[in-house]
């Protein structure tokens, strides 16, 4: 473990970016896409911060991660945990299944790789 100060200062941005977007933006683009674009690459810098790991493995778990949650909201887990008329549970997990948020998440990610390609020499498959 280890600490990544512009990671840090990353996440903190994103996180403030994704609140600013919920709390403000309501047009049919950015709110919508963008959101979930940005949350794949919010939550890569979050595991950064702390952990030196390789670029792609990590790239590819916060994928995963995202699809799972996604596919969770198909099968309407909030509902099952009688947690819908949580507003925050409702908010960090999502209520309903969409593949347009798995294209976002793959976008998002696909620029993480692309940004980390272009930020270091090292094979993506090394710790950076």
């Amino acid at each position: 473990m280890s600490f990544h100060k512009n990671y840090f200062i990353l996440t903190i941005l994103l996180f403030i970016t994704e609140i600013l977007i919920a709390r403000y933006l309501h047009d049919n683009i950015i709110r919508p896409y963008g959101g979930d674009f940005l949350v794949v690459i919010l939550i890569y810098c979050m595991v950064k911060t702390f952990l030196n790991t390789p670029i792609v493995p990590t790239a590819i778990a916060v994928l995963l991660f995202a699809y799972v949650v996604e596919i969770l909201q198909y099968f309407r887990l909030i509902v099952l945990l009688g947690l819908q008329h949580s507003r925050l549970a409702c908010i960090i997990f999502g209520t309903s299944f969409s593949w347009t948020d798995m294209l976002c998440y793959t976008s998002g990610i696909a620029v993480v790789i692309a940004v980390e390609m272009g930020r270091t020499s090292k094979s993506l498959y090394l710790k950076t």
